[in-house]
């Protein structure tokens, strides 16, 4: 199981990566395995600003269906597109292709208090 040293992470399994004010959002390698088959993403919260562990969507695999968590306080300001037809991108490449969301994020110094690596890789061993 990776995760990616250069990621932040949540105790809701959400990994986030920022660049400048923008910040790309997704769910981790050990939260698609938990899930298992992914078959569809409603996310509908573009252009909407939202609080920290706010709900920005929810996530359906074939068993259940999962609320995902904003990490940290911003704006969406993109979904995915490739999710809509591929939601299964989230399985096979869940740091990569399968991001989910993209956010101008209100302090990006919040990003520092989120887990590394280490950290998440701790919570889920």
């Amino acid at each position: 199981m990776q995760f990616p040293a250069d990621l932040r992470y949540t105790k809701d399994h959400e990994w986030i990566k920022i660049e400048g004010t923008t910040a790309t959002i997704g769910i981790t390698d050990f939260a698609q395995g938990e899930l298992g088959d992914i078959v569809y993403l409603d996310i509908n919260t573009v252009g909407k600003s939202l609080a920290a562990e706010a709900v920005f969507g929810t996530v359906e695999a074939v068993k259940t269906v999962s609320d995902l968590f904003l990490p940290l306080a911003g704006t969406i300001t993109e979904v995915n597109p490739a999710l809509a037809a591929n939601p299964e991108l989230v399985n096979t490449d869940p740091y990569g292709a399968g991001w989910m969301v993209k956010v101008t994020v209100n302090n990006a110094a919040d990003f520092e208090q989120l887990m590394t690596s280490e950290a998440y890789a701790s919570l889920v061993h």
